[in-house]
């Protein structure tokens, strides 16, 4: 916001001296004057460049959690990442259905599965089509990454805000490994996770991993049936074997299922208006809605809803990745398939009269192949490949306007994408510090959309919507049988400055391109079934990165600047008998601020471990149309918060002396956001702290016994929204509340 700038502008121009400063001043030399002995900071290693290296030779900012790290901070959704990754939003727009990832102010704010991110996430080198996909728990991982900025030369599909690489523990050829978990926590949960590798044979592995969660009790109440809801019946499974027939060759096939027979969780009522209990309206839950309803308990957690919460998922994953060393390069195939189909119903007016509810399924069916070449000499190192993809997307909505309008609308839509692109990437050793790094990338879409709207007419004595008597048959209110065609080429040309072995300064210009797509939600007119276009990222970045070993440090610090054209997000249409919201581009947004992440194990305290990250942001979208007219320029993007943080510390320590013990404490704070691109005060999250912490015990490095609490504070906080105020209400999704437990691990060698 507008009050805000002058604070960021000083704060970002401070960054940057104090990157010029850390680049110009030698962190050896400074050491030298530090006369304890050093602790040893671990060597990272990541995959963000398609190939393994050390974090520190990455041109990239880039947000990294281990296993380790995955498992001791119960990292378990996706929604988790954000404890580790500054500058970062992740909402709900129903609990429990549907991520939305937004990294630096970028994300396509949309909950429907046949649309595409922004952020790219890939499991194992496989791209995820729909958000709709990581809807699962994480289980059995060795490495998560958040790489932030346009990824399109190596990561291509629609990655202008960046990619999330998630990459499953591997069968390991040597050693004999087994692990069993056991936990329970409140809400009457029950956790069971176990993996087992074995050896087969000197060329052949397996790796098998499950998880099971039993949630008997969820966090809402709802007053209008007596029950809770939002319990959680899930199951997964991996199992992956790894084929070594030649020390040149490595075959691995992974195959894996999910299965949930859940319990979405559910919003909070607002209306608009006055009631005996308050004025004040609309926006507050006293208000009511034109049919007189009102939530009067001030409880984000109770309320009286009026649909069955059930949430059916099942998922299938098949994936084969083959590398093949010829000496001058390596040949590597990635080819994934997923199959995923879910059911499940909203209350999207969160009252207990059906004014907005909705029947919804959706099946996805997605194949993806990738192969590339990669080798390199003492001057270059170089890659190229081929990206092939379709995606078949089939989703419908039955809505239940019964107390609105008198009837029921169908709603099904058929989306087919097919993609495929061609890259390179580069990078010249210029000198023994100077790499000069290139990377291009052409990629073609084609989608189209089959479906419509109608009126089913379902109720006597006939429709409000279309104003048909009852016992007409259905009324199409809107159809679209569309194409689009999206053809793009991005590209990056980077900098990496080795200052020495231990610090890394890295100046970037890259660009992505987002396709467009269609909304595929409830229409009452042919034009809010228009198809929306591609948008395009331009961005700049000047980071540095590095490891000062005697003081048992590494950082990272990251300046950017972003140019946004043709923003792909969410507006309100009125051209139509009913409101809608519905995908629609605006033609541009401005977007800079940091990054700082930092470790430090103090010499002096040899058994305590702090970390920290921070991330500050300025967003300014161009002026819009508005339903009230023009917006101005000067919204800020949605889930764009000013200021991030996360704070971590743990701290080693023996219970008695064979049984060491390990006290950890994090923390996330998020300063004021908008969730809409109006800007709209009524859907603002305030700021908030999320703070976690777990103490643990190791036996005989076998046993493993931790407590662990989430949201220990209970802070109620506002992760998503929406205004209907037209239609009489609105609602507000809240992050979880406070849970707890204690888990125990078994490990067998």
């Amino acid at each position: 916001m507008n009050n805000t700038s002058p604070r960021i502008n000083t704060t970002f121009l401070r960054t940057v001296y104090c990157l010029g400063l850390l680049a110009a001043t030698n962190p050896s030399l400074v050491a030298a004057q530090n006369q304890q002995q050093a602790r040893v900071i671990e060597e990272v290693y990541v995959t963000a460049q398609k190939r393994q290296q050390s974090l520190m030779e990455v041109g990239i900012s880039v947000a990294v959690a281990g296993e380790k790290e995955i498992r001791d901070r119960r990292i378990s959704m996706v929604t988790d990442i954000t404890l580790f990754t500054p500058n970062a939003s992740i909402k709900e727009n129903i609990p429990g259905l549907m991520p939305i990832i937004t990294v630096r102010g970028v994300g396509l704010n949309d909950f429907n599965a046949a649309n595409n991110p922004a952020t790219g996430v890939y499991i194992d080198g496989v791209s995820l089509s729909s958000l709709a996909l990581l809807s699962s728990d994480f289980f059995d991982l060795e490495r998560i990454e958040v790489l932030k900025g346009p990824q399109g030369t190596l990561y291509g599909r629609n990655s202008t805000a960046g990619a999330l690489n998630i990459t499953t523990a591997k069968p390991d050829l040597e050693n004999f490994g087994a692990r069993v978990s056991v936990g329970a926590g409140s809400y009457d949960a029950i956790e069971l996770e176990g993996m087992l590798n074995v050896p087969l044979s000197d060329s052949l592995g397996l790796r098998l991993a499950a998880k099971g969660i039993d949630q008997g009790e969820g966090y809402w109440d709802n007053d209008a049936t007596g029950d809770d809801i939002g319990q959680r019946d899930v199951q997964m499974a991996r199992a992956q074997l790894l084929w070594r027939p030649s020390e040149r060759t490595d075959v691995l096939l992974k195959l894996e299922n999910q299965r949930g027979r859940s319990e979405l969780g559910s919003p909070e009522f607002f209306g608009v208006l006055p009631t005996a209990n308050t004025s004040n309206c609309p926006g507050r839950p006293e208000c009511s809605n034109f049919l007189g309803y009102s939530d009067t308990d001030g409880d984000p957690f109770k309320g009286s809803w009026s649909v069955s919460p059930d949430y059916d998922l099942d998922q299938s994953i098949i994936t084969a990745k083959i590398d093949v060393d010829f000496d001058f390069a390596t040949l590597t195939s990635v080819t994934g398939y997923i199959d995923f189909d879910r059911k499940y119903e909203s209350d999207v007016d969160a009252s207990p009269m059906r004014i907005l509810d909705f029947v919804n399924t959706d099946a996805v069916e997605q194949f993806s192949q990738e192969l590339r070449l990669a080798g390199e000499t003492d001057a270059l190192i170089w890659q190229v490949g081929a990206f092939y993809a379709t995606d078949k997307v089939k989703t419908t909505y039955a809505g239940q306007l019964q107390a609105l309008l008198n009837t029921t609308t169908y709603s099904p839509a058929d989306v087919e994408a097919e993609s495929q692109a061609i890259f390179a990437n580069a990078e010249w050793l210029v000198s023994d510090s100077l790499t000069l790094i290139a990377g291009l990338r052409a990629t073609q879409e084609d989608k189209s959309n089959r479906g419509f709207t109608s009126d089913l007419v379902s109720e006597v004595p006939g429709s409000g919507l279309s104003g048909a008597p009852f016992g007409s048959p259905p009324i199409v209110l809107a159809s679209v049988d569309d194409d689009i065609d999206d053809n793009s080429v991005d590209w990056k040309l980077g900098l990496n400055w080795q200052l020495e072995e231990s610090t890394l300064v890295y100046l970037s210009a890259s660009q992505g391109t987002k396709s467009g797509g269609f909304f595929t939600g409830v229409a009452t007119t042919v034009e809010q079934l228009l198809p929306y276009d591609a948008e395009t990222l331009t961005a700049y970045e000047l980071g540095i990165k590095g490891r000062a070993s005697d003081y048992g440090m590494s950082y990272e610090a990251s300046v950017f600047y972003y140019d946004y054209e043709d923003v792909q997000t969410y507006i309100s249409d009125t051209t139509g008998p009913v409101p809608v919201s519905r995908l629609s581009n605006i033609k541009g947004a401005t977007i800079y601020g940091l990054d700082l992440m930092a470790q430090w194990k103090p010499v002096m305290v040899e058994a305590l471990t702090l970390s920290a990250g921070i991330g500050i942001l300025d967003t300014e979208l161009e002026a819009f149309d508005g339903p009230n007219g023009t917006v101005s320029k000067g919204n800020e993007q949605p889930d764009a918060p000013d200021l991030t943080a996360n704070l971590s510390a743990s701290y080693d320590f023996n219970l008695t002396e064979s049984l060491p013990a390990q006290f950890a404490v994090d923390g996330r704070y998020q300063s004021d956001a908008f969730h809409d691109a109006l800007n709209n005060p009524l859907l603002e999250s305030g700021s908030y702290w999320v703070v976690n912490a777990r103490l643990s015990a190791y036996l005989d490095d076998q046993w493993e016994f931790t407590a662990w609490g989430k949201n220990l504070a209970d802070e109620e906080y506002v992760v998503q929204g929406s205004d209907q105020t037209s239609l009489g209400n609105g609602f507000r999704v809240y992050g979880p509340p406070r849970t707890y437990g204690v888990t125990i691990t078994r490990h067998f060698d």
